[in-house]
């Protein structure tokens, strides 16, 4: 059966993960997704990204990172544009997660990005998901 939301699936599978205190979490690879798993590394809620194949399939494995060997850098993560409701928002309305201490996702023109980068580049999008 086809999957019809895969970025919502790597979302609940990153959740999993960090609930079940998991140092890695392998998931189908997609080009949005590895932007996706590039952002989180790149904001620090990840330690590492490495695209594999195994059984002739691309497979995407995120090192997921804690502080202290035991809490998690990643406290929460939600999905915010659904494919039955997409979510678009314009520059002066790119949303501040948990007060400044969260992160939003969005995809743009411009490619993937947080939205602190959106902001700077003048650009809004559409908005992937939260994670804090």
């Amino acid at each position: 059966m086809a999957m019809t939301d895969p970025l919502g699936d790597m979302v609940t599978r990153i959740r999993n993960a960090v609930r079940r205190g998991h140092a890695t979490v392998q998931m189908p690879a997609s080009t949005l997704k590895a932007e996706v798993a590039r952002v989180l590394c790149q904001e620090g809620f990840l330690q590492g990204v490495e695209r594999l194949e195994e059984g002739g399939h691309p497979v995407l494995r995120l090192r997921l990172r804690y502080q202290d060997g035991e809490t998690p850098m990643i406290t929460g993560i939600r999905r915010v544009s659904r494919p039955g409701k997409r979510v678009y928002v314009r520059r002066p309305h790119i949303p501040h997660v948990r007060g400044g201490m969260g992160v939003a996702i969005l995809t743009t023109p411009h490619g993937i990005m947080t939205g602190t980068e959106s902001r700077v580049q003048k650009v809004g999008g559409e908005v992937l998901c939260y994670i804090w």
